[in-house]
């Protein structure tokens, strides 16, 4: 069993200037050929932070893989940190210098006397060809450990990754026969501790694991397994996803890529019924969200930035129905207090009103989130009840 930590270096991530994205490229890639990974870390552009930071990942995990840092500029100083972690010069590398030149000449560029900086790596490292950028990559090998630098520009971390890093890290740790496949289970209605009160004592299993992961307004489930193949990983997760499927029933609205909206959309599609939605505060996310997926002509929407009183909006409801020719009209409101905000939400099928109103006690980013999950949810539990 092999265990990478990953090392993302920058101090414009630490800022927030820029959203890491390459963590989660690198963590589906390692899933995918069964390597364990405990921890991700970032640290800013400095040396001997960075220098500590993969110290200590080198302790844990077999793995680190770095992005980021091997840039021609003062602050790239992944190559000097990797180099003082095994206690080794840079060397220049005649080959590298002559890579990046092409790499220039190939769009007309003449590259300034910082870029030589990249020709430079740990005198123990291998340089990893980078044909999509100007920044070579290079792995160092000690032992059973091995540190991967890789650039922080995501097309050229991911081309990396695919063309090479994938391929060595199996056979580096042979691991052509393992994988981790994960399964998620979309439920809605319940929260995180109620789903936990449930199937608590699933979440102690160790392969496949159960884990949860809150949303606002709904619960993911997810199930991994490590096996030696997907047909075997599936085989493991089954009667666990069958277990959870039979504890949950109707609190489940769909497993994986399904979303809430196409669940829904599904449902009104089928039943070929003509919703009509009113909104106000929330931009028109819920047309937003069912229209890509509603059959044409079974969807209409208003965005009406009112917020009205019960009988008020009833009586709004029942004229867009007449006026739309809907068989539902479902209302969302969201007032734009910027705590405690007012979630307004009522469904009208059938002659029947359904409606909540009440203050969202949560994060107030958050209310319209949850409303719009709530308003397909209620729409969803309309089908599920009749």
């Amino acid at each position: 069993m092999a265990i990478c930590e990953i090392v993302t270096i920058g101090t414009e991530l630490l800022l927030g200037e820029i959203q890491d994205t390459n963590s989660r490229f690198i963590a589906r890639s390692l899933r995918d050929i069964g390597v364990d990974l405990y921890r991700l870390s970032t640290v800013g552009d400095n040396l001997n932070r960075i220098t500590a930071t993969l110290q200590e990942a080198l302790m844990r995990a077999d793995i680190v893989i770095t992005t980021g840092g091997l840039g021609p500029t003062v602050d790239d100083p992944t190559r000097q940190a990797v180099a003082n972690v095994f206690n080794v010069n840079l060397v220049y590398k005649e080959e590298l210098w002559e890579q990046i030149l092409e790499r220039f000449s190939r769009y007309n560029r003449t590259p300034t006397d910082n870029n030589k900086r990249q020709a430079f790596i740990p005198s123990n490292s291998i340089a990893i060809p980078n044909p999509v950028g100007t920044a070579p990559a290079f792995y160092v090998e000690l032992g059973v450990k091995t540190i991967i630098s890789l650039p922080g520009v995501p097309r050229e971390m991911e081309y990396l990754m695919n063309n090479f890093v994938v391929e060595y890290l199996k056979h580096r740790y042979d691991l052509r026969d393992e994988i981790i496949l994960p399964w998620v289970i979309h439920t809605i209605s319940k929260g995180e501790s109620s789903i936990d009160e449930i199937i608590g004592e699933m979440e102690t299993l160790s392969n496949p694991t159960v884990g949860l992961l809150a949303h606002p307004g709904q619960t993911d489930i997810r199930v991994t397994a490590k096996a030696s193949s997907a047909t075997e990983a599936e085989e493991m997760m089954r009667p666990v996803l069958q277990e959870i499927r039979k504890k949950l029933k109707d609190y489940i609205y769909g497993e994986n890529e399904t979303t809430l909206e196409e669940a829904v959309a599904e449902m009104l599609n089928q039943s070929q019924t003509r919703v009509s939605i009113i909104e106000s505060g929330t931009k028109g996310e819920v047309f937003r969200k069912l229209k890509p997926y509603m059959q044409e002509g079974y969807l209409t929407g208003d965005n009406v930035h009112l917020v009205f009183s019960g009988e008020t909006l009833s009586r709004l409801m029942h004229d867009y129905q007449e006026q739309n020719n809907a068989d539902m009209v479902l209302a969302v409101i969201v007032s734009s207090k910027e705590s405690d905000p007012r979630v307004q939400i009522a469904l009208l099928h059938d002659g029947q009103l359904s409606e909540i109103d009440r203050l969202y006690g949560g994060p107030p980013g958050d209310a319209v989130t949850w409303a719009v999950n709530y308003a397909l949810d209620m729409i969803r539990w309309k089908f599920i009840e009749d």
